[in-house]
This record gives structure tokens, C-alpha cells and sequence, in this order.
């Protein structure tokens, strides 16, 4: 995995956050076990409800394309390590019990984590079997 490649790509997802009424701008990327990278930002809604963060963004997209399996994901935001709902956290665990997490600040400032250190005792679809 290339930390680094995934760091600026998350970088660049922020760039074009939706967020005009927060003014908080979130970017995430994501890498599928067969290696592709999918983007994210947050997209917000004058209804408020209706919005949608970085991470679900671009697992969204990944899914949608048909690649379901979670490597890792990169999430940064506009404050000083930003992470993720325990929305994202349920929906990073749909698709990737052994997910890794990295929260970052720069491509040389960051913090990676395992779902399971972030979202303990979870619950996922081996649970429905």
C-alpha cells in the first residue's frame, strides 16, 4: 500500500468538499483489496439530514462499481486529525472487518488505526449468517 499516494489523494478529495454551510471540509480515499483507489468528499445539504461524509462518499462510489472489499482508508479533515462518525465506522465495517484507518494531517503527519481499535466488539454481516 502507498501510504503517501493515498494521503494526497484524500488531500485533493478535500479540495472539493460541498460544505458551504459547516465550512468544515472533509476528503477521504479509499483502497479495495485488488488495489483500486476511490475518492470522497463531504457533501453537504440546506436540509442538513441529507449530507453525506467523505468516507461514505467514496465507499459509495467503490461499491457502486462493484468493488465491496475495504483494504484502507484515508481520512483528513479541517481540523487537527479528523475521524470518522460512528456512521462511517458501521459502514467501513460492512466492507472491511480488518479495514486500516489512517488519520492525517499531511503526507508526514498521521495516525493509522484498525477498524476493530476504533469501532471494538462490532457488529458486521458474518452477525446475519
Amino acid at each position: 500500500m502507498d501510504r503517501d499516494q493515498l494521503i494526497k489523494k484524500a488531500l485533493e478529495a478535500r479540495q472539493r468538499s460541498y460544505s458551504p454551510y459547516s465550512k468544515f471540509r472533509v476528503g477521504a480515499a479509499l483502497l479495495t483489496e485488488d488495489g483500486r483507489i476511490f475518492t470522497g468528499c463531504n457533501i453537504e445539504n440546506a436540509a442538513y439530514s441529507p449530507s453525506i461524509c467523505a468516507e461514505r462518499t467514496a465507499i459509495f462510489k467503490a461499491v457502486s462499481e462493484g468493488y465491496t472489499a475495504i483494504r484502507a482508508i484515508v481520512i483528513v479533515g479541517d481540523s487537527d486529525y479528523t475521524y470518522p462518525c460512528g456512521v462511517c465506522r458501521q459502514v467501513i465495517r460492512e466492507f472491511g472487518k480488518e479495514t486500516i484507518i489512517i488519520i492525517a494531517n499531511s503526507e508526514d503527519d498521521y495516525r493509522e488505526y484498525k477498524l476493530k481499535d476504533l469501532l471494538p466488539n462490532s457488529f458486521g454481516p458474518e452477525d446475519l449468517e
